[in-house]
């Protein structure tokens, strides 16, 4: 009986394949599947491009460069994670790594378009966006939309580390921890000061402490 795999497997054999592989995956913590990856499993190096490029991508285009920009910068990330599989250093956060990563990425191919010898993730971070997940056409309520509204005209006002940081934490659910290690903040507590007074501010902007006193 022949059990090697189909070389040209059809589309529902690739999903089934891929559904298989998040099974083996998903129980496991970060370190053993970065471990994993780290001895050459291909499962494991599949399983961390199928989760986490739709992720990297909507992350990256937070930065206001190209979409083939990002796309880009998301192949070089992971040619160059391939390519060093085997020496790559022990990770608690896969997530984290592969977002501060990207940065470093994106910092690379902007510096090579503009030629500019030195460009600051500071730089790179001014130009830093934030998107609602919240599709207006599932409020139907007139004072949620107004909400909404206020919310994301008070987002713009704030800074683009505070953005940044209230991005990674409420859509990308990253902890305090891995935000400090994305925005390259020594301590936690540098990260978890940014996101209070981010949240004051908002709190400010959209007159929520005027509304409480009154």
């Amino acid at each position: 009986m022949n059990n090697r795999p189909n070389p040209n497997p059809s589309r529902l054999e690739v999903v089934h394949r891929h559904q298989e592989t998040i099974k083996i995956f998903e129980s496991k913590s970060d370190s053993e599947i970065w471990i994993a990856f780290n001895t050459f499993d291909e499962m494991a190096f599949n399983y961390l491009f199928r989760t986490y490029t739709p992720q990297l991508f909507r992350y990256g285009c937070q930065f206001r460069v190209e979409d083939d920009q990002v796309q880009d910068a998301i192949q070089n990330l992971f040619i160059y994670l391939r390519a060093k599989r085997g020496s790559l250093s022990p990770v608690n956060s896969i997530k984290a790594y592969l977002f501060k990563s990207l940065q470093h990425e994106l910092i690379k191919l902007i510096k090579k378009e503009k030629k500019k010898v030195i460009i600051s993730p500071d730089e790179l971070e001014g130009n830093f966006l934030i998107e609602i997940s919240i599709e207006n056409s599932i409020i139907d309520n007139e004072e949620k939309q107004e909400q909404l509204k206020s919310l994301k005209q008070s987002i713009k006002k704030l800074s683009p580390r505070q953005r940044q940081a209230i991005l990674l934490l409420y859509e990308d659910g990253l902890s305090y921890k891995d935000i400090a290690e994305v925005m390259e903040f020594s301590e936690v507590k540098s990260a978890r000061k940014l996101i209070y007074r981010a949240l004051d501010a908002l709190r400010v902007n959209m007159g929520i402490d005027k509304k409480r006193n009154e």
